[in-house]
C-alpha cells in the first residue's frame, strides 16, 4: 500500500479550533483556526458554549481545512482535545449543558486525591447529571467532536483514563458511574489510540481515535532525550521533563512517556495564554523590548488560582513592585517574565538534569514569551515549526487509523524546528533577582480577599 496520502488532524483547543491537514512528511498543506469562547460566569467556574466549540467548530475547521488542501480526499481525520471537559448531550448527539473545563469549581475534590486533577472529571458528571437526569449522554468534547463528524461517539483511552474513578483501565465503572448519576450506557465508547473507529460523514476518511492534546502534541516536538524539557504554550502552560524511568516529585505529575519506559515529571499551570490573554485585555499597548531590564515589577500570575505545583484554587495574583515609572511596556515583559519564572520552578522542583528546551504551541507565535522564557531559565529555547503541534499529532494517529504507518514513534520524522531563541545575557542579574522574588511570592500567596492588582 502506498504511504502517499494526507490526513487531518483537529484540535479542540481552550479558546479555538485548530485544523491541519500534513502529508506523508509531516508537511502542512493547510491550516485553518476558529475561534470560540471561554465563559467565566464566576471567578471559579470556566466553561464552553459546547455545540459551539466542541461540535460546530470542528466541523467548520473540517470543512474550511478540505477547500484550503484543494487535493485528494484526506485519508483519515482525528480529533485531539483537552481534558477533562463534560457535557450532556441529546439523542441526535447536540449538547444542551456548558462544556465544563479543567479547573471549574464545578469538578474540584475535596480530600485527597491518588494523583492532583484526577477526579476533576467524576465531579463534573455528579453537577452535570443533577442538570439534565434524562441526557442520552454525557460526553467530553472529542466525542461531542467525532460524533459530529462520523456518528461516531468515541474517545480514546488516554482521555479516558483521565476520568478516573470513572474509568477503571479497562472500561467503565458501572458502580462509579451510578453514584454520580449516570449509566455506561450514557457514556462515550473507547477505543485505542489512533485506531480506525468509523467513516467521517459524506467522505471515504477513516475517522481515528485522537488523543489528549499533550500526549499529541508530545509525539511531534521531539522532546524524548533525558532531560529534554517540552514546554506547551497555550491557553494551559504545560511543562513536562523526560527522566529515563518514574518517579514520583510532591507536587508534580508523573506521566508515561510515548518512548518507554521514559516518563515525563511536571504538570499544567494557568500562567500561560490564560494568564497572558488577560493581561492583554486590561493593559495597553507596550513594547516588552523598549524596557529596562532592571526595571520590572514581578507578578505572581495566578489570576484563577494554580495547578501545579501548589494545586490551590483559590491562590490569586500579585503584582509586586510596580511604581510611577512603570508603564504598559514594563507590566507586559513582567507577564511573560512570570510565564517563564513558572517554567524555570517546575524545571527546578523535577530535580532533573535539564539538556534543552523545546517549545510547541500557538504562543510561540509570540516573540516575547519565547525571549521571557529563554531569560528566565538562561537556557536556548527551540521553537517547534509548527505551533498547532496538538493537531499534527492527531493528524499522525490518522495515518494509523488509516494503514499508513505502524508506530507512534515514527511520529519523529515530522519534527521540526522554526527558530532557536537564546538568552540575552544583559537580563541576566535582573531576572536572576526577580525569580527570587516571584519564588518568594509564591511562598505566601495572597488569598482573593488581599489580591494586590
Amino acid at each position: 500500500m502506498s504511504r502517499n496520502g494526507v490526513t487531518i488532524g483537529i484540535d479542540i483547543g481552550t479558546t479555538a479550533v485548530k485544523a491541519v491537514a500534513a502529508d506523508a512528511d509531516g508537511n502542512v498543506t493547510a491550516r485553518v483556526r476558529i475561534p470560540h469562547r471561554v465563559r467565566v460566569p464566576a471567578p471559579n467556574r470556566f466553561e464552553h458554549d459546547a455545540d459551539e466549540a466542541w461540535r460546530r467548530g470542528p466541523l467548520a475547521a473540517l470543512d474550511q481545512v478540505r477547500q484550503q488542501a484543494r487535493g485528494p480526499e484526506p485519508r483519515a481525520v482525528a480529533v485531539s482535545a483537552m481534558v477533562p471537559s463534560l457535557t450532556a448531550v441529546d439523542a441526535a448527539g447536540r449538547p444542551y449543558t456548558p462544556g465544563l473545563l479543567y479547573g471549574d469549581e464545578r469538578g474540584r475534590i475535596d480530600g485527597d486525591q491518588p494523583l492532583p486533577a484526577l477526579g476533576e472529571a467524576a465531579e463534573f458528571l455528579r453537577w452535570t447529571a443533577a442538570e439534565a437526569p434524562g441526557a442520552a449522554g454525557f460526553w467530553p468534547a472529542p466525542a461531542v467532536a467525532n460524533c459530529a463528524l462520523s456518528g461516531e461517539a468515541v474517545i480514546d483511552f488516554a482521555t479516558a483514563a483521565t476520568s478516573y474513578p470513572l474509568f477503571d483501565g479497562t472500561g467503565w465503572n458501572a458502580a462509579a458511574c451510578a453514584e454520580r448519576g449516570a449509566t455506561v450506557a450514557q457514556l462515550p465508547r473507547v477505543a485505542a489510540i489512533g485506531a480506525a473507529a468509523g467513516q467521517v460523514n459524506g467522505t471515504r476518511a477513516v475517522l481515528a481515535t485522537g488523543a489528549v492534546d499533550a500526549l499529541c502534541e508530545q509525539m511531534v516536538a521531539g522532546a524524548d532525550r533525558d532531560g529534554d524539557v517540552l514546554v506547551m504554550c497555550g491557553t494551559t502552560l504545560i511543562v513536562w521533563v523526560t527522566v529515563p524511568e518514574a518517579r514520583q516529585v510532591p507536587g508534580l505529575w508523573t506521566i508515561p512517556h510515548t518512548k518507554a519506559p521514559k516518563s515525563q515529571i511536571g504538570g499544567a499551570s494557568n500562567a500561560g495564554g490564560l494568564f497572558l490573554g488577560w493581561v492583554d485585555r486590561v493593559i495597553g499597548p507596550g513594547d516588552p523590548e523598549s524596557v529596562d531590564p532592571r526595571r520590572i515589577p514581578v507578578w505572581s500570575p495566578y489570576i484563577r488560582g494554580e495547578r501545579t505545583p501548589f494545586h490551590d484554587p483559590d491562590r490569586r495574583a500579585v503584582l509586586d513592585g510596580v511604581d510611577l515609572t512603570h508603564g504598559p511596556a514594563a507590566l507586559r515583559r513582567a507577564a511573560y517574565e512570570a510565564s517563564g519564572f513558572v517554567v524555570r520552578q517546575l524545571i527546578e522542583l523535577s530535580g532533573a538534569p535539564v539538556s534543552r528546551i523545546v517549545a510547541t504551541g500557538g504562543g510561540t507565535r509570540l516573540w516575547p514569551w519565547m525571549q521571557a522564557i529563554a531569560d528566565a531559565t538562561g537556557r536556548p529555547v527551540e521553537v517547534s515549526g509548527v505551533a498547532e503541534g496538538a493537531a499534527l499529532g492527531a493528524a499522525f494517529l490518522g495515518r494509523i487509523a488509516a494503514g499508513l504507518e505502524t508506530s507512534i514513534a515514527d511520529a519523529a520524522r515530522w519534527v521540526s524546528t522554526e527558530r532557536i531563541v537564546d538568552p540575552d545575557r544583559a537580563w541576566a542579574a535582573a531576572v536572576e533577582d526577580r525569580y527570587r522574588r516571584f519564588l518568594e511570592l509564591g511562598d505566601r500567596p495572597s488569598r482573593p480577599s488581599e489580591s494586590r492588582i
